[in-house]
């Protein structure tokens, strides 16, 4: 007789959030509804446990206004919600991803604005009212380089007081950071967040 088989947990703790497998019933159902994300915002990408294990020793001012480009689930703006109080809008460009995240903003008890929008849509207007800007795994395409650049040049531009992005250290993330370093000032760190939570890259920072 075999013995049984263990099933697969369907979520997972990190950094105080809840996050769930592909295998629970919710994120399932949503699978196999209308959502359909098409630009890679079909599962929880890594890097965000960066930006979590970053900010967990790099407080962030309670209350800060925070904008997550390229959010996909979001957990990273949901950590900043509910660890700081941060006031979140994660923006993404396929709007399929938000339900997503709104899911786990519910079951993590946070509040998040979520917007439609490309890199280049985001307005100086818009990113006068933030003070942080994050984002994770937005720079996997060479054509990706030069959105994401200016995004946090204009950023910078309109008082926007640090940028964060994390990424596993992919070419375009290198072309990324070369750029920012040069006309930005920004430094690039290799980051790991240990054996329990298993992620590793590279955070690039400006402030």
């Amino acid at each position: 007789m075999k013995p049984p088989q263990r099933s697969r947990p369907r979520s997972k703790k990190a950094f105080g959030i809840t996050i769930l497998n592909g295998s629970d019933p919710r994120i399932r159902r949503l699978k196999r509804s209308n959502f359909q994300p098409t630009i890679h915002g079909n599962k929880f990408w890594k890097s965000s446990l960066l930006l979590m294990d970053y900010f967990r020793k790099n407080n962030l001012p309670r209350g800060s206004r925070v904008i997550e480009a390229g959010c996909g689930w979001g957990l990273a703006g949901i950590y900043l919600a509910k660890k700081f109080e941060a006031s979140v809008s994660s923006v993404d460009a396929d709007s399929d991803v938000f339900p997503f995240l709104e899911l786990h903003a519910s079951i993590n008890r946070v509040e998040i604005q979520t917007i439609r929008a490309k890199f280049e849509e985001l307005t100086g207007e818009f990113l006068s009212n933030i003070d942080v800007l994050i984002g994770s795994d937005v720079c996997f395409w060479d054509d990706m380089v030069k959105p994401v650049f200016n995004l946090m040049r204009r950023a910078r531009r309109h008082g926007i007081k640090k940028i964060v992005i994390a990424d596993p250290g992919r070419s375009p993330f290198r072309k990324l950071s070369s750029m920012a370093t040069k006309e930005l000032g920004a430094k690039t760190n290799d980051w790991d967040t240990g054996v329990r939570y298993k992620a590793a890259g590279q955070l690039l920072v400006v402030e």
